[in-house]
């Protein structure tokens, strides 16, 4: 079982920033790459940005530029730091991951199917 925990989230201003933190816990020694996902009123829940334990990172063209994923040491804690905020970022961000390989490693985090997720940090933008 994988306990996720998100924070961070809160009311911004567009043109703001906000920085998101993941934390992993529990049965994770097989997880080697970590995404990072939203849901907005109404919408389906979407995929963000993804990061390997060793570094490799993908984002959605919509955050591309904007939005930068990082981790520590591992991804039991993963970062989600958010510039140049828009209206439309507005949703719940969840973190959730699992084993990927392959050079289209991002494929495999791209569907947010999985089985069970954390509580979500509340991401308000104001225009």
């Amino acid at each position: 079982q994988v306990h996720l925990v998100e924070s961070g989230g809160g009311l911004a201003q567009a043109g703001g920033s906000l920085r998101l933190s993941c934390a992993a816990s529990g049965t994770i020694s097989s997880i080697n790459a970590m995404g990072w996902y939203r849901q907005a009123p109404g919408k389906q829940r979407e995929y963000v940005a993804a990061i390997t334990n060793g570094g490799s990172v993908n984002y959605a063209d919509s955050v591309k530029g904007r939005f930068t994923i990082s981790k520590d040491n591992g991804v039991d804690t993963v970062y989600l730091q958010m510039n140049s905020l828009k209206p439309e970022d507005t949703g719940v961000y969840y973190c959730n991951g699992r084993p990927v390989y392959g050079p289209s490693w991002y494929r495999g985090l791209a569907v947010p199917d999985f089985s069970s997720w954390g509580q979500g940090t509340q991401v308000t933008v104001s225009s």
